[in-house]
């Protein structure tokens, strides 16, 4: 009789195990008894105490959830400026994820969203290429490009996406759009380099010489955009304005430098904490190729 009862107690251990994954709510090992005792005098029954179980787990998410958001730190503006925040402050997936997953996740957001900003103003200085891809307009086009459900896969690229992708912008025998050739490919690696992962949790793992070198391309891409130029000595982008007489318009510089700078800093921070070095390339700008991004990773 005693192992039975044992035997059932273990059961009904390991069930609650399955059904309380954040162990939000009472221990296992207390609900297995309390199930133990009720049962043996026969105040519930099995139905009955899973029923009474679920309630308790809701009541305790909704709990766990209002603490969460009454404990959400409220970040007032700067000079008028938000001061970025993550989105998903106040959920349960919150609860597994670190610091430095935190990071990665405003890192990647706020990357993405300077790309966006950078797409906008080359399709606003280059209308020409806008228009080889739709006669939309430049915010329609953006958000297709960001928010669209095509996987990072255009049939206009022929399916190239990061370095690929970056390289067929620069191409002289190209003809299509070069500013959505550079942008996905800028996208795509950015990506890559984080293990194909857009949100991070506490079992990811991102090599941070993938992230550095990413840092390192984008500085070649920002180089390439502002010098390439087409066998007629025409650039192939219109970027920033520097002419005598006119108003100097560096925006694009800044935009891609807020880019490497959070790229830089997310691959030091990963670098110190899996306690590994990062390898430095030196080479002139005329003769810079992109370096590679690889994949899988290891720590």
């Amino acid at each position: 009789m005693k192992r039975h009862k044992a035997s059932g107690t273990i059961h009904e251990y390991r069930f609650c195990k399955i059904l309380f994954p954040l162990e939000i709510t009472l221990p296992c090992a207390i609900i297995s008894e309390i199930f133990s005792r009720l049962t043996r005098h026969n105040f519930f029954s099995k139905v009955r105490f899973l029923q009474v179980i679920k309630i308790i787990y809701g009541f305790s998410v909704l709990f766990v959830s209002l603490i969460l958001t009454a404990c959400a730190p409220t970040v007032p503006a700067v000079k008028g400026k938000v001061v970025p925040t993550q989105k998903d402050s106040n959920s349960i997936s919150q609860l597994v994820k670190s610091d430095v997953d935190r990071m990665a996740d405003l890192e990647m957001r706020e990357n993405t969203q300077s790309l966006k900003t950078l797409m906008t103003k080359l399709y606003k200085r280059n209308p020409v290429e806008l228009k080889k891809s739709t006669s939309d307009s430049v915010e329609k086009m953006v958000d297709w490009v960001f928010e669209g459900d095509h996987g990072w896969n255009f049939e206009m690229l022929d399916n190239l996406r990061d370095l690929d992708a970056m390289y067929l912008a620069f191409k002289p025998e190209y003809s299509g759009d070069r500013v959505l050739a550079f942008v996905v490919g800028i996208q795509t690696m950015l990506i890559k380099a984080r293990g194909n992962k857009t949100e991070f949790y506490l079992t990811d793992s991102v090599d941070p010489q993938s992230v550095y070198n990413t840092a390192r391309n984008i500085e070649i891409a920002a180089w390439k955009l502002s010098n390439t130029r087409d066998e007629n000595g025409n650039l192939y982008f219109l970027t920033n304005e520097m002419q005598p007489g006119k108003d100097q318009n560096l925006s694009f510089e800044r935009e891609i430098g807020k880019m490497i700078g959070r790229t830089d800093l997310y691959a030091e921070i990963l670098a110190e904490k899996s306690q590994r070095g990062l390898t430095n390339f030196t080479q002139g700008f005329a003769t810079k190729v992109f370096l590679p991004i690889t994949f899988p990773f290891v720590r």
